[in-house]
């Protein structure tokens, strides 16, 4: 009669397991092993990287001189000077907020704007600080050149995310995604900039500053739609080297 350990069968007082349930739970233990391990693996590549957005001091403690304008939110309008072409600067402050009540007694008039930049890709944004950082400037505002108008892009329907232009710009990793979605209504509400992270470029840009259908501040309704995949549809407007996307209707039909 063949012992227990013989037929195959595992029990706790022989002190040999046999070959072949051995054999098994050697298989196992390596298949679960190696499937982890790409499971991981795969997992970290499909993962979408945070990007490259950061803090850039460009300024040094110096200012950039431009006009100011408020519509849809505060942006600076540097003017080119060569070497360098115009700029149309989003603006946003300290914390969780905007620099709207700080902009526009400022509205139209020359003005020297210091701070830290947030910079992904084509999005960048200038966080102002505090004190002498946003005041007019010593220069004559005729000194500055007339900024140019705006370019019609055409109308638009684009799928994306709505973010905050400051954490999506690298204030926050990641600055985008259902896990941002408080932070972002957060900032926007309180005056940052909105951005729309499009899924295809137009003009070579895929951030557009986010803006009602007459050019004022995005609707309100799109504070439900933040950090979900989105489909908007409106016209294009270009300000300098910003894109401004002025959103009149959602995917679904309905008018924003």
């Amino acid at each position: 009669m063949l012992k227990p350990a013989e037929r195959g069968f595992f029990v706790g007082y022989f002190k040999k397991v046999p070959a072949d349930v051995k054999a098994l739970m050697i298989g196992f233990v390596v298949f679960f092993i190696t499937g982890m391990a790409s499971a991981s693996v795969f997992l970290s590549l499909s993962t979408e990287s945070p990007g490259a957005g950061s803090y850039a001091d460009e300024l040094h403690g110096e200012h950039l001189i431009g006009r100011m304008e408020v519509a849809p939110y505060p942006i600076l309008r540097v003017p080119g000077n060569g070497a360098q072409p115009a700029r149309a600067i989003m603006l946003g402050g300290s914390g969780k907020f905007g620099v709207d009540d700080r902009a526009l007694p400022l509205s139209g008039k020359a003005v020297e704007v210091g701070g830290i930049f947030v910079k992904r890709g084509d999005l960048e944004m200038l966080l102002v600080g505090g004190g002498d950082d946003l005041k007019t400037a010593r220069v004559q505002r005729s000194v500055l050149p007339a900024v140019s108008p705006p370019q019609d892009l055409g109308r638009w329907r684009l799928t994306g995310e709505i973010c905050d232009g400051k954490c999506s710009g690298g204030a926050m990793k990641p600055g985008k995604g259902l896990a941002h979605k408080a932070c972002a209504n957060l900032c926007i509400s309180g005056g940052v900039p909105p951005v729309f992270v499009s899924t295809a470029p137009v003009d070579g840009h895929i951030f557009f500053l986010l803006a009602a259908k007459d050019g004022g501040p995005m609707p309100k309704g799109l504070l439900d739609k933040t950090s979900v995949p989105v489909v908007l549809e409106g016209t294009i407007e270009r300000r300098d080297d910003l894109l401004i996307f002025k959103v009149e209707r959602f995917a679904d039909g309905v008018r924003a």
